[in-house]
């Protein structure tokens, strides 16, 4: 079969995800409307907070809020939504029909990249047009690395969590409560410079404040210093191994209870 078959074949497991995201509004709530949310309402409580150099709240904000929807679209989406697909006998299908598996779940990672894509740029958009968010483009580049790595590591995460689920009910629960934890001890939703030092050393540990750290200095107008350093690739790189492992070890296609 030639490549540009296999493309086609892709393309066509990406909209077919794509459409079963739309027919899901809590997926398409949890995962685009949320973030949204919490931008306007962070941006409208804290709107006449000044930066250093005149820049508004959501300059900082902003790149924040768009890291956290990327990885829900990444990690939670491909967590719950490959959980479900498995339970319901959809993945042993696909193992049964001339589909090859990973075209169907390349489809399902290329299918929560393009939301990851979608609602960054939602984020830069309204923190643009209503919040005086302004785009650093010297530092796009960095940015992009930053997201590539980030969302091939959460993407691996959320097969990995779905590999060690047992059932699918279990898996918003389980997403959410690995997700949502992480956020705050990362640093997304508030600074965390005068938290307990062990509290900084735990967000330390898990790659979220590796991608969010990176991804919002390329946006900050004020930084100065190198954007980039070896440790956060290196942090993210080190759970994309490891969830590559998970994911090697106990993935299966069959329902648990089969």
């Amino acid at each position: 079969m030639s490549g540009a078959r296999y493309v086609s074949l892709v393309w066509g497991q990406v909209r077919h995800n794509n459409r079963v995201f739309w027919r899901t509004p809590a997926a398409a709530f949890f995962t685009l409307a949320l973030p949204v949310i919490f931008l306007i309402l962070f941006s409208v409580i804290f709107g006449d907070v000044e930066v250093g150099g005149g820049y508004s709240f959501s300059q900082f904000f902003a790149p924040a809020m768009a890291v956290f929807a990327a990885v829900s679209s990444s990690f939670s989406n491909l967590a719950i939504g490959v959980s479900y697909a498995r339970d319901q006998g959809i993945l042993k299908r696909v193992r049964g029909t001339p589909l090859p598996a990973w075209v169907y779940m390349a489809g399902r990672i290329c299918s929560g990249v393009w939301f990851a894509v979608l609602s960054v740029s939602i984020m830069f958009i309204l923190g643009w047009a209503f919040f005086g968010f302004h785009m650093v483009w010297a530092n796009l580049g960095t940015a992009l690395v930053v997201f590539v790595v980030g969302i091939a590591t959460f993407s691996a995460l959320g097969l990995a969590v779905c590999a060690v689920l047992k059932n699918a009910d279990s898996s918003p629960a389980v997403a959410n409560g690995v997700f949502l934890p992480m956020a705050f001890v990362s640093g997304i939703f508030i600074q965390l410079d005068d938290a307990p030092r062990w509290l900084q050393i735990l967000g330390d540990i898990f790659p979220l404040k590796h991608f969010a750290g990176p991804f919002g200095e390329a946006f900050d107008p004020l930084r100065q210093s190198p954007i980039l350093g070896w440790e956060h690739l290196g942090v993210m790189i080190l759970w994309l191994v490891f969830g590559m492992v998970i994911i090697t070890r106990y993935f299966t296609w069959d329902p648990r209870g089969a």
